[in-house]
């Protein structure tokens, strides 16, 4: 089992994301604000973790959108960020949650507001574990 304390955490950032009735061409996309806000407040921080922009998370309706991943960890989707110092911060708050716990599984009561409420999905993490048997429908 790998040390979880030496593991690399990602936060993947949709650069592509913008708001409802931004037109194409309207110039930097908010999810790319977003990336560049993280890489700052991260460099300002020394934060332990890797930030990937990808160029879709498919949550187009609730930009700007990010995720949480790591070994053997659940897998996290949020949106609904603004493209400002301010998310950064507080998502840069949750990541280093998240990498403190040993499944990805940050409690409520300790998660930033801001990821209270843009919770989009939990992915489970990767097993080779056989599924157990499901239980027979109640009749």
């Amino acid at each position: 089992m790998p040390d979880r304390s030496t593991s690399i955490h990602t936060i993947h950032v949709c650069i592509t994301c913008r708001n409802a009735g931004d037109a194409e061409d309207a110039g930097e996309r908010p999810g790319a604000r977003l990336y560049r806000a993280l890489r700052e407040a991260a460099t300002r921080r020394d934060a332990p973790v890797e930030l990937i922009p990808v160029e879709c998370l498919s949550v187009c309706k609730r930009p700007c959108t990010i995720g949480f991943s790591g070994a053997g960890k659940w897998t996290y989707v949020y949106g609904d960020f603004a493209a400002d110092e301010v998310s950064a911060n507080a998502i840069l708050d949750a990541a280093a949650l998240y990498a403190a716990t040993p499944d990805g599984l940050i409690p409520w009561r300790l998660r930033p507001d801001a990821l209270k409420k843009g919770v989009v999905a939990r992915i489970p993490p990767l097993t080779r574990r056989p599924i157990a048997e499901l239980p027979e429908a109640a009749e």
